[in-house]
C-alpha cells in the first residue's frame, strides 16, 4: 500500500487519445474537455497536442492556453515536442503554452533504425534541445518512447539515457509501454530498478492497452515508486487505447493510500463528452462509465440489495455521479420491479404487481432487458387491461406488406363466443385490419367508432426498443382512448382496438340492434359511458 504521497494524474485525452482512428476534436471541443478536466475533474496535468502538426492544432491549443493564462493554470499544459532545436520550442511558445513532453528515443532499437544515430549524438541533440527550451523559459518533461523495449531488449542503453538525463534541468522523465506490451511483473521489476537506482526523480509511467493490462500494469507501477500515471478519457488512444481515467481513479482510490486530486464525481460528466465529442461510443459492460455497470438484471441480486447490500462492493455508483438501477427483464423477478416502482412513488395491488410482473418477463423473451423508462408504460397498460372485460379478443391475423401491391390483412376475431373471420386490403396494414373488422362488424348490424387520433411513441429518451405505445382516441357519443403495448407498432395498434372493442361492448349505447336497459334513465346511461371511459383511459 502507499504512504498517502501524492500521485500525479496527467490526462493525455487531447493529444494521445486524438489518435485513435476516426477522432479528432474540434478546437472548441478541445477547449470544453481542457475546462471539464482541469476545473471539474481536477486532474493535475493535461497533455493537448503534438507541435508542428497543423493549423487546425495551433488554434486549439491557443485557445487553452488563454483560458489557462486567465485562470492561473499554464503550467498544467503540455504540448509534446520533437528533438528538432528550435522547431518544437518556437511553435510551443507561438501557442502559448509553457510546458514541453519532449519525445526522445527510449530503445537502442528505436535509436538505430529509426533516427539511425549513435547513443551519443541522440543524447547531444537531446541537451541542445532542453538547454534551448530553458532559455525561452519552457519547462521540460522527456518521454523515453519504446522504453518497455528499451528495458527488455537494450537495457544498458535505457538506463544509461535516463541516468544523463537526471543530470539534465528536466522536471519529470516519462515511462511509456507504448506497445502496451508489458505485464505487470515486468512493470514491476523494471519500475523498481529505476525507482530505487533515481529515488530523487519524478517519473510518470504511460501505459498502453493492448494486452488489457494497462490499469493491472499502472497498479504495479504505483506499488514501485512511480510518481505519475498518464491516462485517456474513456481509454481513447491508438489501437487498444491508453489506461483509461475513470478505472484508473477507482482502482488507486481502492487499493493504494496515495492521495489523489481528481474528483470522482465528476468521471461520468466528463466521459459522456468525450463520448459525444469523439464519437466513441461508450461500451456498455465499460467499468465505471458503462452504460450497464451499475444496473442489477438478475431478481436475485435486488433481493440481496434489500438484504444487507449483500451484492454490493466498494464500486458505489454515487461516487462517479451516477445511481443505481435494477434493470427488467426475464430474470428480474418481483424484487427488481419493486424497487424500480418505489422510486416511481407507485403502489401496486398484489395481482397488478404479478400481472406486471409477467407483462415484463414476456417482454423479456424477446428483449435482454427493459428499462427503467419502460415501466411505466407497462404499468398503465396493466391497469388499463384489468378494467376491461374481455368478451372480444383477437383469435388471429395474417398482415402482409409488399412492395408495389396494397397490404392486405386476414383477420378471425372473437366475438362473445363466436368466431368470424374477413379479408381486406388498404393503404396500410392497419387501414386494412380497420376494413376487414368493419366487414366483420357490419355483418353482425353493428357499427364502429371513429378514429380520432393516432399516436405512437416510446419511453422519454429512446433508449429502448422495448416496445412502442400505440395510443388512439376514438369518438363514439364520448371521446375515449385506448393503448397498445408491445414491439411491433402495428400489432401494438391492433391490442388498443382490441380493447376498444370490449369497451363499446361495455358501453352498448348508439349501437343498432342492441337495446338499452329499459331502467337506464339518460342520466345512468350517461354515468356508464363515463365509468368506462375513465378505467379505458386509467393509469
Amino acid at each position: 500500500m502507499g504512504n498517502n504521497r501524492k500521485i500525479e494524474i496527467m490526462d493525455t485525452t487531447l493529444r494521445d487519445g486524438e489518435q485513435t482512428s476516426g477522432v479528432s476534436f474540434l478546437p472548441s471541443e478541445k477547449l470544453q474537455i481542457a475546462k471539464l478536466l482541469l476545473e471539474e475533474l481536477k486532474v493535475d496535468r493535461i497533455e493537448v497536442a503534438s507541435a508542428r502538426v497543423s493549423e487546425g492544432e495551433m488554434e486549439g491549443v491557443k485557445k487553452i492556453t488563454q483560458w489557462a493564462s486567465e485562470k492561473g493554470y499554464l503550467d498544467r499544459v503540455e504540448v509534446l515536442g520533437f528533438v528538432d532545436t528550435p522547431a518544437s520550442v518556437n511553435w510551443i511558445l507561438e501557442s502559448g503554452a509553457q510546458v514541453m513532453n519532449l519525445l526522445t528515443k527510449g530503445s537502442e532499437n528505436h535509436l538505430t533504425h529509426q533516427l539511425k544515430k549513435t547513443p551519443e549524438a541522440h543524447f547531444e541533440d537531446i541537451r541542445k534541445s532542453v538547454e534551448y527550451a530553458q532559455s525561452k523559459k519552457v519547462c521540460v518533461n522527456v518521454y523515453l518512447e519504446d522504453w518497455s523495449n528499451g528495458m527488455r531488449n537494450s537495457m544498458n542503453y535505457t538506463m544509461d539515457l535516463i541516468g544523463q538525463l537526471t543530470q539534465l534541468p528536466v522536471r519529470r522523465i516519462m515511462l511509456p509501454d507504448t506497445l502496451g506490451l508489458l505485464h505487470p511483473r515486468e512493470v514491476s521489476h523494471f519500475i523498481k530498478l529505476i525507482t530505487s537506482e533515481y529515488a530523487d526523480t519524478h517519473f510518470d509511467f504511460h501505459a498502453h492497452n493492448d494486452y488489457d493490462l494497462s490499469v493491472a500494469n499502472v497498479l504495479e507501477a504505483i506499488y514501485n515508486g512511480i510518481s505519475g500515471i498518464h491516462t485517456t478519457v474513456n481509454g481513447l488512444g491508438e489501437r487498444a487505447g491508453n489506461a483509461p481515467l475513470e478505472s484508473v481513479i477507482a482502482v488507486l482510490k481502492d487499493f493504494t493510500d496515495f492521495r489523489l486530486s481528481v474528483k470522482e464525481n465528476k468521471i461520468f460528466r466528463v466521459s459522456k463528452l468525450v463520448e459525444q465529442f469523439s464519437g466513441q461510443h461508450i461500451p456498455s459492460n465499460k467499468p465505471v462509465v458503462g452504460e450497464n455497470v451499475f444496473t442489477q438484471t438478475a431478481g436475485i441480486h435486488a433481493d440481496g440489495d434489500n438484504k444487507k447490500n449483500l451484492y454490493f462492493n466498494d464500486l458505489l455508483p454515487e461516487r462517479f455521479g451516477r445511481q443505481r438501477k435494477y434493470a427488467l427483464g426475464k430474470t428480474s423477478g418481483k424484487a427488481n420491479i419493486v424497487k424500480n416502482i418505489q422510486e416511481l412513488g407507485i403502489s401496486l395491488e398484489p395481482d397488478e404487481l404479478t400481472k406486471v410482473t409477467q407483462r415484463i418477463i414476456e417482454l423479456g423473451d424477446k428483449k435482454e432487458r427493459v428499462t427503467t423508462e419502460d415501466l411505466p408504460y407497462i404499468i398503465s397498460d396493466v391497469l388499463q387491461n384489468n378494467s376491461i372485460s374481455h368478451n372480444i379478443f383477437i383469435e388471429g391475423y395474417n398482415l402482409s406488406h409488399s412492395k408495389g401491391l396494397r397490404p392486405t390483412v386476414q383477420l378471425k376475431i372473437s366475438i362473445n363466443g363466436e368466431s368470424y373471420e374477413e379479408g381486406s386490403s388498404g393503404d396500410g396494414q392497419y387501414d386494412a385490419f380497420m376494413k376487414a373488422l368493419k366487414k366483420i362488424y357490419k355483418s353482425i348490424n353493428r357499427e364502429l367508432p371513429k378514429l380520432v387520433n393516432y399516436h405512437v411513441t416510446i419511453p422519454p429518451g429512446g433508449k429502448t426498443d422495448a416496445f412502442v405505445e400505440t395510443v388512439i382516441t376514438w369518438e363514439y357519443g364520448k371521446i375515449f382512448k385506448t393503448k397498445g403495448l408491445d414491439s411491433d407498432q402495428t400489432v401494438a395498434a391492433l391490442k388498443a382496438t382490441e380493447k376498444m372493442l370490449n369497451i363499446i361492448e361495455q358501453i352498448k349505447i348508439n349501437i343498432p340492434g342492441d337495446k338499452k336497459n329499459p331502467k337506464d334513465t339518460p342520466d345512468q346511461e350517461k354515468t356508464n359511458f363515463y365509468g368506462n371511459e375513465y378505467r379505458a383511459i386509467a393509469g
